[in-house]
């Protein structure tokens, strides 16, 4: 099953999702660039999913466009300050609403409030930060007690030849043994060097740690081998006044700070359909799963979890599948490429298919029920999951994940990845 977004700030998840089409994979049907460009073509920017259609249990939920009405619109770009933020249900109730801000500063929460009668929230402030990306996921229950998700984003103005560094997670977090720092640039970066001399990582017990470019916008950081658990890691951004290319000028100065929490690594074994968690090098759990089908399989290779979600949206329709799965409430969604493969919550699928079947649209997933169980295989591992912990996937007939897509950096060998550097 796939979903969300691309690697940069503004950008639409995996081929599998609308946006940039992954690397290094063979097409199926159609082939994923054009799977990308249908997508692109559509406008969308909503999720992609996995599920497998026959399967697919209950009824057609009504269309989250209707149920959850937010503005700024869905993939909105150039938005002012003074711009209106709300989120309104025109029947029912809204039951959860999170709004996040990727800007200079990191991910941040944006604060709000959901009105007395549930129909309606709006932030504390009536202000947005400029050059900055907003992503909005709410949860509204109808009279007849449905519930709907959506996810839209929104990009707000930039104001010119100023260059911004986005990151996550934000400052402060504890993070898992295979987290690798990356900075995506909202513009092209020329003097790269300048850039890699203005932006330092380090860590304590000191490891070395090497920069790598992919591109012109960004720029990833990441030692030999996984961090050592207890590592504490600072990243200063000195960027303000450093010249990035002809007119263009770095704004932030910041210092970052992360904790490297307990050393866990989950393997799929997509030819055994088994998921075997270990932590410390101690065995903790052996969970049943279902991969990606034939014709979608699962990317091989090392993969670190990115962002976690409770319940999140995926809409074949944004990959060019039209109407063969759109799930509003995919439940314990943790992912694993920009490009759209996540392990998640599956309550669709015949119990069979957990540890017997590969059936998704290249995503890994776990047995759950609706709205997501805590003691599920998919809760379990949700809640024993943090960003930046590792995801190994073996015997897929797919081909390893591209090193740019997500933080897929530890399939590069050591030495190509210290040549990735603006002054190696």
């Amino acid at each position: 099953m796939t979903g969300h977004q691309d690697h940069r700030p503004g950008g639409a998840p995996r081929g599998r999702t609308a946006g940039r089409a992954p690397t290094g994979r063979r097409p199926h049907r159609l082939s994923r660039t054009t799977r990308a460009l249908l997508a692109a073509l559509t406008g969308a920017v909503a999720l992609t999913g996995c599920a497998q259609p026959d399967l697919f249990l209950g009824g057609a939920p009504p269309a989250p466009e209707e149920a959850i009405r937010i503005v700024p619109g869905d993939g909105a770009r150039g938005v002012r300050a003074n711009g209106r933020l709300e989120v309104r249900v025109p029947t029912g109730r809204l039951e959860r609403v999170e709004v996040n801000r990727t800007s200079g500063g990191g991910r941040q929460p944006v604060a709000g409030r959901i009105s007395r009668d549930g129909t309606i929230w709006r932030p504390v402030s009536d202000s947005l930060e400029l050059g900055a990306r907003y992503t909005v996921d709410a949860v509204a229950l109808d009279g007849a007690g449905r519930r709907t998700s959506r996810r839209t984003t929104f990009t707000t103005f930039a104001p010119a030849h100023r260059v911004l560094g986005f990151y996550s997670p934000e400052s402060g977090t504890t993070v898992g043994t295979g987290l690798i720092f990356s900075l995506v640039f909202n513009r092209p970066v020329v003097d790269r060097a300048a850039v890699e001399r203005a932006v330092t990582v380090s860590a304590r017990p000191a490891v070395e740690i090497a920069p790598h470019w992919f591109g012109h916008r960004r720029l990833d950081f990441r030692p030999r081998t996984r961090w050592r658990p207890g590592t504490r890691l600072t990243v200063r951004l000195r960027l303000r006044e450093v010249r990035t290319g002809p007119g263009s000028y770095g704004v932030q100065h910041k210092t970052l700070h992360y904790r490297v929490g307990r050393d866990q690594v989950s393997v799929v074994d997509v030819a055994r359909h088994t998921l075997t968690v270990h932590r410390d090098g101690r065995l903790l759990a052996v969970l049943p799963v279902t991969a990606g089908n034939e014709d979608n399989p699962t990317y091989n290779g090392t993969m670190v979890i990115l962002e976690r979600h409770a319940v999140t949206r995926m809409d074949g329709d944004t990959v060019g599948f039209g109407t063969e799965y759109d799930i509003p409430d995919v439940p314990h969604a943790m992912r694993l490429t920009r490009s759209g493969t996540f392990l998640h919550g599956n309550y669709w699928a015949s119990p069979r298919v957990f540890g017997g079947l590969n059936t998704s649209h290249g995503c890994v997933g776990l047995k759950d029920i609706r709205g997501g169980g805590p003691d599920t295989p998919a809760g379990w591992l949700y809640r024993n999951s943090i960003v930046g912990d590792t995801v190994e996937v073996h015997n897929s007939p797919d081909r390893t994940v591209a090193a740019d897509n997500g933080l897929g950096g530890w399939n590069m060998p050591w030495s190509v990845w210290r040549a990735g550097g603006a002054r190696h």
